[in-house]
Parts: structure tokens; sequence; C-alpha cells
């Protein structure tokens, strides 16, 4: 496909990224250290790390982990938290000894981790409290030799610290009693630490940094290989795309997603700390008067999130006395962000609102749109610099133009593949393209728009539906909070369309959402079965998850 997108590059973003400056991960973060070195790096809960602090913690955590766990270059070291202090330390502490990273979300269940440990082959685990129990319970069927248990605020002053633990601990009972022995707490791996130095183990670009897994809402979750030279093209290809916008040493960033999320720990935890920004970390996003009494205290320029964290910000009556003066831009990805939410986001903040697109297999971003302004809503914007990317068929052929086709897309941020998972590898990595399942459009001027999830459509009588589009129209209505469209099976037509809401408006009534929908849609599109609900099931990042609901509702 002509690289037709180029033409509306933001000015200044070069159409190539250059690797050769960095050998690793490492060398962006002793830069960004040696740069930025009295500024803010990290804050939670209003306790700050600057760069040079972060520092004297990563040489002290490097040091536990090669002097005290013994663990080698390219043993696997498991992080198992939300969003604290504790995880850039740890993060990069590993990157310094040359270990690969395997990023473990909290909310798992023990069969879950159980999995995800047994699989990576992880040595060690920094582990929070709070989920302790459930690594009793399965550790003997991993590979783990080593365990490091942090509690909430274990980076915190010492008053603020003892406060805060106990309080989690005694008063909330967030911590569920656990035995593991021989396990060291994380302030006392600090304490070992200093005693003796780290030594610095040097990573080329082709050595695996992050086992990252996904398509645990498609089947059993795989690993994903992120090497050095994967991540730190797409930190690269960020900073350049946001330099339009952001300053180095001047951006303060909300950090509300999860960094062991792909997006987040590629944007916030290394891309914003490349450019000398502050981020703020959100524990809890789902508190939401909570988070927006953090926004409230916060300067902050620039924020990313996902379509149903935006909604739900918008939604609680607080949102609109919080300042967003010094916004630059709010960066929506993971999801498909909807027309409607976008609309208000802008309207309620006077900001931009730019949506992405990515995927775990691409470290993440594949494409965005401009942030000078020139986004389409409702498109995924331009392929990144140095990322080419295609529509096919089911034959693997070009679609022609105007037809909708999966993308694919092939880049210097593109996996190695699937750890241990060769067959599974070859399924979606053909000749250096990586087949994302996505089903997509492209404009005349190189405007990718995302369809839907090829494994999503609804067939309705030999007609294509996608789920988006039919969530889009009723999520415009004002007495809808939430949505989620998916295919239920019928004897006559296939499938029939069925609309799960939430309802924000709690008069809304199932003829109102059908009338609204038939304004839009035409009559095959519209859902025929309309069914409420107090919530919608999600990941850990917030994205609907229509999988569970199409479990739901099998015949």
């Amino acid at each position: 496909m002509e690289k037709i997108w180029l033409k509306h590059y933001p000015k200044g973003v070069p159409a190539e990224i250059d690797l050769s400056k960095y050998a690793s991960l490492y060398d962006i973060y002793t830069e960004a250290v040696a740069k930025y070195r009295e500024k803010k790096a990290f804050t939670n809960m209003g306790v700050s790390l600057t760069y040079g602090q972060l520092d004297q913690l990563v040489e002290k955590f490097a040091s536990f982990l090669q002097n005290e766990l013994k663990l080698k270059k390219g043993d696997r070291l498991a992080i198992q938290m939300p969003n604290l202090l504790q995880f850039p330390v740890i993060a990069f502490a590993a990157i310094r000894c040359g270990l690969t990273i395997v990023n473990t979300n909290p909310l798992y269940t023990a069969k879950e981790m159980q999995h995800q440990f047994k699989d990576s082959g992880a040595k060690a685990i920094v582990i929070m409290a709070n989920y302790a129990h459930l690594l009793e319970t399965i550790i003997k069927n991993t590979d783990i030799e080593s365990v490091v248990v942090t509690e909430l605020a274990d980076l915190f002053p010492t008053p603020k610290r003892i406060l805060v633990n106990s309080v989690v601990k005694y008063v909330k009972k967030m911590v569920p009693a656990y035995n593991l022995p021989h396990s060291y707490t994380f302030r006392q791996a600090l304490e070992l630490g200093a005693m003796r130095p780290s030594t610095y183990v040097p990573s080329t670009q082709e050595d695996v940094a992050f086992f990252q897994y996904t398509g645990g809402t498609t089947g059993v979750s795989k690993g994903a290989m992120l090497t050095h030279r994967n991540v730190l093209a797409n930190m690269v290809q960020i900073y350049e795309w946001m330099m339009p916008k952001l300053r180095p040493g001047e951006e303060i960033a909300i950090a509300a997603l999860p960094l062991y999320h792909i997006f987040a720990l590629t944007l916030n935890c290394l891309g914003f700390l490349r450019m000398g920004a502050e981020n703020v970390l959100i524990t809890n996003p789902r508190d939401i008067p909570a988070f927006i009494k953090e926004m409230k205290k916060t300067p902050f320029t620039v924020m990313s999130g996902v379509n149903t964290l935006f909604n739900g910000l918008m939604n609680n009556p607080e949102f609109t006395s919080v300042d967003f003066s010094r916004v630059k831009v709010s960066v929506a990805g993971a999801m498909t962000l909807q027309r409607p939410v976008a609309e208000k986001w802008t309207q309620l903040t006077k900001s931009l609102i730019v949506e992405g697109y990515g995927l775990t297999e691409a470290s993440p971003v594949v494409c965005c749109n401009p942030i000078d302004g020139t986004d389409r809503v409702g498109s995924i914007g331009l392929p990144f610099p140095s990322t080419d990317v295609k529509l096919v068929d089911d034959n693997g052929n070009e679609v022609a133009k105007g037809e909708a086709g999966e993308l694919c897309c092939k880049g210097p941020q593109v996996m190695k593949g699937y750890w241990n998972k060769p067959e599974e590898t070859e399924k979606v990595l053909r000749d250096g393209w990586l087949f994302t399942g996505d089903i997509a459009t492209v404009d005349d001027d190189g405007f990718f728009r995302i369809v839907d999830r090829k494994k999503d459509m609804i067939l309705v009588s030999g007609f294509n539906v996608y789920p988006n589009e039919v969530e889009e129209a009723i999520a415009s209505h004002p007495g809808v909070l939430e949505v989620a469209a998916i295919g239920v099976p019928d004897e006559h037509s296939g499938e029939l369309v069925k609309a799960v809401i939430v309802k924000k408006d709690p008069n809304l009534t199932k003829e109102e959402v059908i009338a609204h929908a038939k304004k839009s849609l035409t009559n095959y599109k519209v859902p025929k079965l309309v069914e409420f609900r107090t919530e919608l099931p999600k990941t850990n990042v917030g994205k609907i998850l229509r999988r569970a609901l199409r479990e739901e509702n099998k015949a």
C-alpha cells in the first residue's frame, strides 16, 4: 500500500526513526536520569520520587537481585502489583540486570497466576501483599524460587508509610493472611541491596525485555516476547509523534492505566520518562471520586485512558470542577473511542482527545491521530514512523480501495513472537507482517478506521454487522451510560443483534433504545434484543468483554 498518509504527518515528525543511538532500554533510562535528575519522575498519593532518587533505589534493588537472589541475564522476574512507586524501581532494576520482566495482572485468579508463572518460567516474583495468599496456593506448581512481598506504601516517608499500610491491612482488611516462608519484604530487599554495589549487565536490542501476556480474552494467554528493540522503537515513535505538542522536562502525565499493561508501560513508564515528564500514578482508577480528587490537586498537562474511563469520569458530577486549562492532549487507546464520548470530552474539557491504535504484539502503538489538532474523530489516525500498514482479505491479498480488510502491520515495534508457541506465532506473523485480527478501512488521505474485531463480527442473514457501529449509535442516547453489542443465535437469521446496556437514565426503556438505533442504523443492524444491567464485564483496563457476554447467551 502506498504511504499516502505521510503527507498528513504533523510538521517535524520524521517518516523514519533512528535507533542506532541506543543499545538497550537502559540507555534511555540513564539518559533521562542524567538529564532530569532533580525533577520529579513518579508521584503516587502525594509522594514523589525524583529521577535521582529513583536511580538510587534502582541501584539498591538491582544489587539485591544480583547478590542476594543470584539472578542472571535472561532470568525471568515476575512483577504483580497495581500502580505503585515500587513498580518503576523494580522494572528499571531488572533492566539494569539484563532480566526479562513478566508483567502480571494483580486481578488474576490463582489458576491464571499459575499458568503465567509456569509458562514463563519465572524464577522470582515481586508481589503486592494483597495477593500473596493466592501465590501461596500455587507457588509449588511453578519454578519460582524467590519471593519479595511489598505493601502499598513501602516507599512513602515513615509516618505516612506506617499509617497507610496499617489502614490497608487492619482497618480495610485488604491483606488476607498468607504464609510464604523465606520471602523477603521489599524494604528488606533495599536494605540488603544497599550493602553491595550492583553490576550493570548490558543487553542488546535483540534481547527480550518483557514477556507481555495477551490473548486471555480469546483463550489461554500467550507471552508476547518484546525485545529491547521493539519497546525502544515504540518509545522513540511516541516521542517523535508527541513533540509537536509536548515539551521535554515540562509535562505532568496522569497515569491511570496500570503500568503492567502494555499501553501504560510503553507510554507512561517508559515513553514519558524519556521526555523527563512526571508520571502521576493512580493506584485504583475504578474509585472515580478519589481519582477526580487527585486530578484536582495535580496541574497535569497530558492524560491517557480508555473509552470507559473517560466516560466514567465525565458522568461524575465533580468532573466539571477539574481544571483542564493546562492540558495539551489526552490519548485514548486499548479500545474504540466512541464518538459521543470524544465529543463530550472535548466539550467539557476544552482540550483535544486523540485516538490511537495498537496491540500487545506491537509494543503496542501502530497508528495514532496527529496531536496537532488535525485528527479525525472515529479514526485511529495514521501509521507511526517506520511502520507499514495494509488491509487484506481472508486469502492474504490486499483489498480494493474503499473495502474493509484485516489490518496488518510491519515495523520495528512488532514482537519477536509468542514464548514457546511457534504454531501460534506462525498464525499471526507472516513474512514480517503482524496479522492483527482487526477489520479496518482507510480513506483517501491514509487515515485508518477500525470497523471491528474479526471474531466479534455479527452475521445477520449473511450481512456483516460490526458491534462498534451499533454501540456508537446507541451510546449517543443521553440515557445510556455504557453499551455492548453482541450476536446471539437465531434459527431464522443465524444471529440477532443484542444490546446489553447500563442505564444513565433509570427510566430508559427497551423501546426507546430500539427507536433511537433506527435513526442511524439500517434494519438488520438494529438490536432486536435489549438487556439492562448494572454493570458490564470488563478487562483490567476497562475494556468491555463482549466474549463473556456471548458465552452467557449461547444457545
